[in-house]
């Protein structure tokens, strides 16, 4: 792990944490940032933030990971944090279905305000707790293959699939990014060969004299 912040970055990626209060958000970043875990967590009051910086191929990129409040009564303020993000873990609590059915509240939220080429993971969270589960991984999956999010099951606790979580939004975040650049490039390359013309006279004297290659 890349942790020192003032380390210069190629890249500098916002995201964002969403879904209902208490699905294990905060003790996700935490565990992703400082590889911490809190069983006495408390709910999120409007806005908190984390950072890493992470290696992806030769890139060292740093995201910027912002944890919002699932409360309602915070929702004007968490949904202006969806603006210029590049990528969302949608959390869920695979023991609560409520928290599951939200999920489409959220993810409708994410794409109103959100950037439209947001790289969005479905989690579900508390995958340690799998003998009181309400939400079978075959749901998280189809939902998420019907949404065409990425998808996974996690574990702050046991710190199961953090780390994979965070680094699929990034890796997929990078790729887009990098594609757009390429893209981008190739726009101009195209937009300079297809300027004004430039026009080129020719000494017409000059072109069409015959050189002798022999002296009298």
């Amino acid at each position: 792990m890349v942790d020192s912040f003032d380390e210069e970055c190629d890249y500098l990626f916002k995201a964002v944490l969403t879904g209902d209060s208490a699905v294990g958000k905060s003790n996700l970043l935490s565990r992703f940032a400082r590889d911490e875990f809190q069983l006495d967590s408390k709910p999120t009051i409007g806005v908190e933030f984390a950072y890493r910086n992470v290696k992806v191929g030769e890139k060292l990129i740093k995201a910027q990971i912002w944890d919002t409040a699932g409360q309602e009564r915070f929702r004007a303020i968490t949904s202006s944090y969806y603006r210029g993000a590049l990528g969302a873990l949608l959390v869920y609590d695979i023991t609560r279905r409520a928290t599951f059915e939200n999920v489409k509240k959220w993810l409708r939220e994410l794409r109103d305000f959100g950037n439209p080429d947001m790289v969005v993971v479905l989690v579900g969270n508390k995958s340690d707790l799998s003998s009181s589960r309400e939400v079978d991984l075959a749901e998280g999956k189809s939902f998420a293959e019907a949404e065409d999010l990425c998808f996974m099951e996690t574990s702050a606790l046991e710190n199961l699939n953090v780390e994979e979580a965070f680094l699929e939004m990034i890796t997929k975040i990078h790729e887009i990014t990098s594609q757009k650049s390429l893209e981008a490039k190739s726009n101009e390359v195209t937009s300079s060969l297809q300027g004004p013309k430039q026009i080129i006279q020719i000494d017409e004297v000059t072109a069409t004299k015959k050189s002798s290659c022999c002296s009298t």
